[in-house]
């Protein structure tokens, strides 16, 4: 589209379906319509003053509900006016009701704009060297913006299981991994793929053992040297099982948003997970893993709010400028997540979420426990104190128990420290600087 920023933006061919989601569209529409209709039982205990109201709203909502009967009163009284305009609402109600329809259509219309918007992911995957099952390791050693290529200091990238890795190379200007080769390494992303019949069922021994220990041999026999090990948010603690394992073998690591303490600021259905683990265990062994629509459920739980929020805006967005291409570069990656197996869910949604197992030591991969202060290589802990998917306390709890750690808190979010406009300032530099440092 004209005045598109092309390293922003990609094509889709004339014909092609709209894009499905956002997921789960019925829970993000029932909850638009749930929160909004509320209002009208609210907005009747409110006028009739039986709301028990918090002192420090109390007198805010007493003065709030004298103005709306004096407006009220003056609409009564400018119905005998005839110059009164006609298209003005007559109660409060009616204003109410216009309200909720203005903000339910501008919700329609940010995911239909979504839905129908011609971004679509450029093909720009490096090339494949190393495979095995659904798993693929991706050399970004190849890639035109590697400023040594094939060359420089390897890293082995892993992302989270829940996700697709490329969210660490999601668009031209907001890819980390071009960012590393750029910088003159040589970064190997593991992509996990989705699961088939041998990884549903996997235990994330079966991804830490054998899936990171292949992909790790594949980086020290291309690149003939031990790599630091980068991993993200879960897939930074398969990072430090994997370093634990393989001490020799590897330079350190890089842990982002990663949790370790899952009882720390821990969110009401983080909290509430023993309770329900009989019947998401039974709904986990009938599926055979945990659903994708159920994963984006549990992440959307932690504030509903913000996927009506963020459609309202995108509804305002000009559909040609690069910030749209961005929005949905992202929503598209959100929306194309892959399910847990049975086994690796049940471990993180009850052992660690449920039992807190990493921090009581009874986390074990192959029965050896990951032990954070048996780990000796050097470690950065990157701490987005804006997260609200890993409570930065969380986090910070793995950064006291390492060694030989230094700890960086960042002014982000979660998404925003890899793929955000600020993340090449503010969280990219101080990784590149600290694996050049530490190499």
């Amino acid at each position: 589209m004209a005045g598109r920023d092309s390293s922003a933006a990609g094509t889709r061919a004339s014909g092609d379906p709209r894009r499905p989601g956002p997921r789960p569209l019925p829970l993000y529409l029932s909850t638009a319509l749930t929160t909004w209709l509320s209002s009208y039982a609210s907005s009747a205990a409110w006028k009739s003053g039986s709301l028990d109201w918090k002192t420090a709203s109390a007198e805010a909502a007493t003065s709030l509900r004298h103005q709306l009967e004096a407006l009220e009163a003056a609409r009564a009284a400018a119905k005998a006016d005839p110059e009164a305009d006609p298209s003005a609402p007559a109660s409060f109600e009616e204003a109410l009701d216009e309200e909720i329809r203005h903000r339910l259509g501008r919700f329609l219309d940010g995911i239909q704009a979504y839905r129908e918007h011609p971004y679509r992911r450029p093909a720009q995957d490096p090339p494949v060297c190393w495979k095995e099952g659904t798993t693929l390791l991706l050399d970004y050693g190849a890639v035109p913006e590697a400023a040594r290529p094939m060359g420089g200091v390897p890293i082995l990238v892993i992302p989270s299981l829940v996700n697709r890795g490329y969210v660490l190379d999601l668009a031209p200007r907001r890819s980390l991994m071009r960012a590393l080769a750029a910088a003159g390494f040589r970064p190997f992303l593991v992509e996990w793929g989705f699961p088939g019949e041998t990884e549903r069922r996997f235990t994330l021994t079966d991804y830490v053992a054998g899936r990171l220990e292949g992909a790790l041999e594949a980086v020290l026999t291309i690149a003939g040297r031990r790599p630091p090990v980068l991993g993200y948010c879960m897939g930074g603690l398969l990072a430090l099982a994997l370093v634990q394992r393989r001490p020799r073998d590897t330079a350190g690591m890089a842990l982002l948003a990663t949790p370790w303490d899952f009882s720390a600021d821990a969110s009401p259905v983080a909290a509430s997970l023993p309770l329900a683990e009989p019947w998401l265990s039974a709904m986990i062994e009938a599926a055979g893993w945990l659903p994708t629509d159920l994963i984006q459920s549990l992440f959307f739980s932690l504030d509903p709010m913000l996927v009506i929020r963020k459609f309202l805006r995108f509804a305002e967005l000009d559909p040609d400028s690069p910030e749209a291409a961005e929005f949905v570069a992202l929503e598209d990656w959100l929306n194309d997540g892959v399910p847990l197996a049975a086994p690796v869910a049940r471990e993180a949604l009850f052992d660690w979420y449920g039992r807190n197992t990493p921090m009581t030591g009874d986390w074990r991969v192959a029965g050896r426990p990951v032990v954070p202060e048996q780990v000796e290589a050097p470690a950065l802990v990157m701490v987005p104190a804006r997260d609200r998917i890993v409570p930065p306390a969380s986090a910070r709890a793995l950064a006291e128990r390492l060694p030989n750690a230094t700890r960086a808190d960042l002014a982000l979010g979660h998404i925003g420290m890899v793929v955000g406009s600020s993340a090449p300032k503010r969280a990219w530099s101080t990784l590149i600087d600290w694996i050049g440092e530490t190499t």
